[in-house]
């Protein structure tokens, strides 16, 4: 609940600690951080892998063109007050995975539940999605049919409904079956601030469990490596884990679903956001023995493949033991570790300390190791 400082009502407070003005302030002092210029004269692939590259198309070409305080949060959601009060997260979401069909999962599922968690990083209960195909000439109709269906499945999984549309069709070579843009409605009902701006040194990170899960799997699917193993998919609706981790505590300062560039990019993003420094510690990371083995053979840091049924959480260090109570409680949270604390330095990094005793930088994700893996 909001409230005031040293009694002052002209200064409210809010759920982080901050008052209204250090918010402002935060946020303007984001405005106008210097920004690096866009160097690129066309668009590769590394420009939609979520590290280095597509922060700088984000904030150089869309923020600039788009401009307004509501997108300048960069945040999964935008946090929007509708009449008589209502506050209402909207998201927007596409899905181009390849392979479509992959195990434990497929696109149409991976939209849904891509779109549905986004929305849950805003602290919002999902309500309604809508979908938009543009859909190859040619692609079979029974695995659209399998698609649209699987879809359906995920939507009444997680208790929402698609409830508008549009389809597209484009020529024979032109769109590698189907692509899907999703867009996403929830209900915020509580009063709470999830930022940057409300992070403090001391607050602890917290994965709710496994890393690098969905991207394995992708690059296995896909035949590339030549591997036997088990590994699925994690794609899940997490609202329900998120709504009892923040029914649990009104620590939790900020949320995130690490997707593109995994929880290295994701971490990043807030270390820069907020000017404050994540120290991580390897020893922590929940990491299965498939997936290390997997980013052993391609040469890649598990921190950056990207998980598409997790959350990393920033959580005040008087929460913490409800935060991972709560998270543990649920089945999609039963292996949520403490991996890391927030401190004053170095401020805009983010660290690894090495089960070696050493030290190393953990940047955004540069290039595109993965693509097309969401």
């Amino acid at each position: 609940m909001s409230g005031t400082e040293d009694g002052d009502p002209s200064r409210p407070v809010r759920p982080s600690g901050r008052t209204e003005e250090e918010v402002l302030d935060a946020i303007e002092k984001r405005r106008r951080r210097p920004h690096v210029k866009l160097m690129d004269k066309q668009i590769t692939l590394a420009h939609g892998a979520g590290g280095k590259s597509s922060h700088v198309l984000v904030e150089m070409v869309f923020l600039k063109a788009f401009d307004n305080p509501v997108l300048d949060g960069l945040g999964d959601a935008a946090v929007l007050s509708a009449p008589a009060g209502t506050r209402l997260a909207f998201t927007t979401d596409a899905s181009v995975v390849k392979p479509r069909f992959f195990p434990g999962g497929d696109i149409g599922e991976l939209a849904v539940n891509g779109t549905v968690n986004d929305l849950a990083m805003a602290g919002a209960r999902p309500l309604w999605l809508t979908a938009s195909f543009i859909l190859e000439e040619g692609l079979d109709t029974d695995e659209l049919t399998t698609i649209a269906e699987s879809m359906g499945a995920a939507a009444k999984r997680a208790g929402v409904a698609i409830v508008a549309g549009d389809t597209k069709v484009v020529e024979r070579g032109k769109a590698d079956g189907v692509f899907i843009t999703t867009a996403g409605v929830g209900a915020l009902e509580r009063e709470i601030e999830l930022s940057a701006a409300a992070v403090r040194p001391g607050d602890k990170v917290i994965v709710s469990g496994s890393i690098g899960d969905h991207g394995m799997a992708i690059m296995i699917a896909r035949g590339d490596l030549e591997l036997e193993t088990d590994l699925r998919s994690d794609t899940a609706p997490v609202h329900e884990l998120a709504a009892a981790l923040l029914d649990a505590t009104g620590e939790v300062r900020w949320l995130r679903d690490p997707t593109r560039g995994g929880v290295a990019t994701v971490l990043a993003e807030l270390a820069l956001a907020a000017e404050l420094g994540v120290v991580l510690d390897e020893a922590a990371l929940p990491i299965k023995d498939e997936v290390n083995g997997a980013c052993e053979i391609l040469g890649i840091d598990p921190l950056y493949v990207a998980n598409e049924g997790k959350l990393v959480a920033v959580v005040g260090p008087d929460g913490v033991d409800d935060a991972i109570a709560a998270l543990r409680s649920h089945p999609l949270g039963a292996e949520a570790a403490v991996i890391g604390e927030v401190r004053a330095e170095p401020p805009g990094m983010v660290l690894l300390d090495t089960a070696f005793g050493g030290s190393r930088v953990v940047d955004m994700l540069a290039g595109d190791p993965l693509p097309r893996i969401c």
